[in-house]
């Protein structure tokens, strides 16, 4: 049963084809492992009577011979996703009790195509960390160990995701992108992360962190896999004004392990300073495995990027500010209990006081003051004329030829849990470095694993595509995936 949760999407599609396992064996396998797995802390609603009933369904599809690419393939379903009668916390006590009626267009998706919700995964609050530590359910562990054997991060805020996908818990996993949270977990666990273009996934049904950043996208354990998911996950959705009206390519058939003549941009304002030597050499090691399969290496400027930082620092919780808005204690979720005499305003104060965790309230003040009178100019429609910048300079790189970007995806292998969170947000927040700008521009972004630093901790490269062409990046990491040969795993500790 073990060896059934090893599986990719790719090799249980071509398995469940010939008869060789069924959905039910798979889902059993995985439920079974998820069982086994409590150290992780990566489920944190299990769903057991849906996966079982959605997998007889599904067995019951392949054998009729009407099966998608997706039938029968367990996965795991980040909290930040609205599921009709399961709860969707995003990882928050302020939605204590929340069971929606309703279902999220992406994970609906998925379910018309035949997929099983083993349950939901645990992620940052609201999604707003790079650690998995602001969780109301107590962080996710990484299954790779430190080399003095101390428990590490998976990263965040998709760090449920990561760790569940890493861990052989489940064949693939969803994931939402707002500054990196696909892309940075996916590189400190040695697994694929993918955020599309912004548009290419539906966000109705998906809890709002910054609504012009917010991206859906596949969690995997191959570059192939993330094709296969994309292609169920992906489509128009009149229900969300920014879903693209673009038809869904097949992002599979544009895997052909071809890129000769193509040419990859390496942007000299991602050399920062105080970059870590085997970050440096993971890079050159990506460079030269691209240019040896017939790409042209093309040095490149993308000279706004030393700003996307504080741009998306001042951006996404101006925008959080004011999603999280809506949050009283009045509409649903948590309510404080009140003191006699209390208000309306003691209840406001003391329910989100209550319900908000120190990194959520943090980021709510941040918005709300670069929102206010007096400092709206100076600071959030500056930081909106600097985002058009930095738009821009990827648009100059992709009309001069360039067809894809290659980069570090991290600053560093995997921290140690409390390292960073406890004692300087500011230091977590620079994890993003190499991330942002993607979220920022709107662009597709892939993390592919391609090595292990000195402590044999996964890193991955990131590859940033034109807009709308997931299908020619997914190609790109397929070449970077095959040449780096990385196929590590955590040892079993759980």
């Amino acid at each position: 049963m073990g060896e059934l949760t090893k599986l990719t999407i790719a090799g249980a599609r071509d398995a469940l084809r010939k008869g060789e396992t069924s959905s039910a064996e798979l889902t059993e396998a995985c439920l079974s492992a998820i069982g086994e797995a409590g150290a992780l802390n990566a489920f944190v609603h299990h769903t057991p009577e849906i996966a079982r009933a959605q997998a007889e369904k599904a067995d019951a599809r392949i054998k009729a011979g009407d099966a998608p690419a997706m039938c029968g393939i367990p996965l795991g379903i980040k909290d930040l996703f609205c599921t009709r009668g399961v709860p969707s916390q995003a990882a928050s006590r302020i939605l204590e009790g929340f069971t929606p009626e309703y279902e999220s267009t992406v994970t609906s998706k998925l379910f018309e195509a035949g997929s099983v919700m083993l349950g939901k995964l645990n992620m940052d609050e609201f999604a707003m960390g790079s650690s998995n530590e602001t969780s109301v359910y107590g962080n996710a562990v990484n299954p790779w160990k430190g080399a003095d054997g101390k428990s590490l991060t998976p990263g965040g805020s998709s760090g449920g995701s990561a760790a569940a996908v890493a861990a052989d818990l489940c064949l693939a996993a969803t994931g939402t992108d707002t500054g990196g949270s696909i892309r940075q977990p996916a590189a400190f666990t040695g697994t694929t992360g993918l955020k599309p273009t912004y548009g290419r996934c539906s966000r109705w049904g998906i809890v709002a962190f910054a609504s012009s950043l917010d991206q859906a996208g596949p969690m995997t354990k191959t570059v192939r896999d993330a094709a296969i998911m994309l292609g169920a996950m992906a489509g128009h959705d009149p229900k969300d004004s920014t879903s693209a009206d673009l038809a869904v390519p097949d992002f599979e058939a544009a895997i052909t392990g071809d890129i000769r003549g193509q040419k990859i941009g390496i942007p000299r304002e991602y050399r920062v300073d105080g970059m870590r030597d085997e970050v440096a050499r993971l890079w050159d090691d990506g460079v030269a495995m691209l240019k040896d399969a017939g790409a042209e290496i093309v040095d490149i400027s993308l000279p706004h990027t030393k700003y996307a930082l504080p741009t998306y620092y001042v951006i996404a919780p101006a925008e959080a500010s004011s999603n999280l808005a809506r949050y009283d204690g009045v509409r649903y979720g948590h309510r404080a209990k009140l003191g006699q005499g209390d208000g309306i305003t003691e209840m406001y104060e003391k329910t989100r006081a209550e319900g908000f965790g120190p990194e959520v309230q943090r980021r709510i003040m941040i918005g709300t003051y670069v929102l206010s009178a007096g400092f709206y100019d100076a600071y959030y429609n500056k930081a909106r004329k600097v985002r058009t910048l930095i738009k821009r300079d990827f648009e100059q790189a992709f009309a001069a030829g360039i067809d894809a970007i290659l980069t570090p995806a991290t600053p560093t292998s995997a921290f140690g849990l409390g390292e960073m969170a406890e004692a300087d947000p500011v230091q977590m927040y620079l994890n993003d470095v190499f991330t942002v700008t993607v979220n920022l521009a709107g662009l597709p972004g892939i993390a592919v694993p391609t090595g292990l630093d000195a402590s044999g901790l996964p890193m991955g490269l990131q590859l940033i595509g034109k807009p709308w062409e997931e299908g020619a990046l997914l190609n790109q990491a397929q070449v970077l995936e095959t040449a780096a040969g990385f196929a590590a795993k955590p040892e079993k500790w759980w």
